[in-house]
């Protein structure tokens, strides 16, 4: 990549000069949009959190609700923040995102997670933006990519980048629902993009595809009943209302991503390290069942999946194998329920209810009671119950 000569900046006039040659070196380093904000534009984004938070919308996601005050306005991370850059990387995928869901022996992975980690890429990017910005205006500097208290998308509205939908994510008139964000704080007084306003109109298209019915309202989230929290955040056993409509999406769900209207202006996104992995595009879920911890840490390596861990993983896909309506699958499911892992026999228990005859279920499921459990899987074994063919 290319570098911006600090010193060509100086036949510029001051911060305006500087800014272009921001954006010629942001752009040089692989980022594919820049704008900026003040530190204190994002006042009803942070009233509409702590509504969020304080209806519990955020489920067991405690770290949201962790020091608000933090979140709410970039000046109460970082008091001495001036301005705030916001910089987005394209993730466009190549092909629709949905039509995995036809094919229910094979596991659908959100875009964003079937290449390398974003977080990494990101980072050293921000980092290398971070230290020439220092160099060439002297200040101070602090980076983020979604791992602090920042509210990205807000930001990401206010200097001009997108603007949050009625699903709360950013759509981009260039880039539709696919840019990963990143800032950057400073100390400098730089030039501010004006807000992006909201291009929704009367649209509910994503609204209306969510699965779960997520959305109470436009503009508000319910995340515990959002198929990406489920299937990510969620430590514990999918609660059974939400099982069926999973679907075979293993982590994440790009529904009401991928609905969106703003898509037609979309493109494949450019960063050959995002871009989807052939391993991950349709994974068999046969093939996803039978991975020990060392297999699946192979498997995911420099993948976000990977951080929710093998049960969490094994969990969600048999989930999936319960809902392909394959009864060859069933044989992935019974073997799973001698895993060491309570999470994994009880999702085992739940597939086998929706995989077998009813007959052979019933008798399978008596004998299981009649033997020794942990309290978690007896649930699932009493709960179960074949549905009518």
């Amino acid at each position: 990549m290319t570098s911006v000569d600090p010193t060509a900046i100086k036949s510029a006039p001051g911060m305006d000069g500087l800014r272009s040659a921001l954006e010629e070196q942001a752009r040089a380093l692989g980022f594919d949009c820049i704008g900026i904000t003040a530190p204190g534009t994002i006042e009803s984004a942070g009233k509409h959190f702590l509504e969020f938070i304080a209806s519990g919308g955020h489920g067991d996601m405690d770290w949201l609700a962790a020091s608000p005050e933090r979140r709410v306005d970039p000046r109460g991370l970082w008091p001495d923040v001036r301005s705030v850059i916001m910089l987005g990387v394209n993730y466009g995928p190549a092909s629709d995102p949905l039509a995995i869901l036809e094919q229910p022996t094979r596991a659908a992975i959100s875009v964003y997670a079937q290449g390398d980690d974003y977080h990494d890429l990101i980072k050293k990017r921000l980092k290398s933006l971070a230290r020439w910005l220092v160099a060439t205006a002297p200040s101070d500097v602090k980076v983020f990519v979604d791992t602090a208290a920042v509210m990205e998308k807000p930001l990401a509205q206010a200097a001009h980048l997108g603007w949050q939908g009625k699903h709360t994510n950013l759509v981009s008139r260039e880039f539709g629902s696919w840019l990963f964000l990143g800032a950057i704080y400073t100390t400098l007084e730089l030039p501010r993009d004006a807000a992006e306003i909201d291009h929704c109109g009367s649209c509910r298209a994503c609204l209306d595809i969510c699965p779960t019915a997520a959305f109470p309202a436009p503009y508000k989230l319910d995340a515990r009943r959002c198929i990406s929290y489920l299937t990510i955040e969620n430590k514990g056993p999918i609660p059974r209302e939400f099982r069926k409509a999973i679907g075979n999406r293993i982590y994440g769900c790009d529904d009401c991503l991928a609905a969106c209207p703003w898509n037609k202006f979309a493109q494949e996104g450019r960063e050959a390290r995002l871009a989807a992995r052939d391993e991950l595009r349709a994974p068999a879920l046969a093939d996803l069942a039978r991975l020990d911890d060392a297999a699946f840490r192979t498997l995911f390596t420099k993948s976000p999946l990977k951080r929710i861990g093998r049960d969490r993983f094994l969990r969600n896909v048999l989930i999936a194998i319960g809902n392909s309506g394959e009864a060859a699958l069933a044989e992935e499911a019974r073997r799973l329920l001698d895993d060491e892992s309570p999470l994994v026999r009880g999702a085992a228990v739940w597939a086998l209810g929706q995989l077998l005859e009813r007959g052979e279920f019933e008798a399978m499921k008596s004998a299981a009671l009649g033997g020794e459990f942990d309290d978690s899987v007896r649930e699932e074994w009493r709960a179960a119950i074949r549905p009518s063919s």
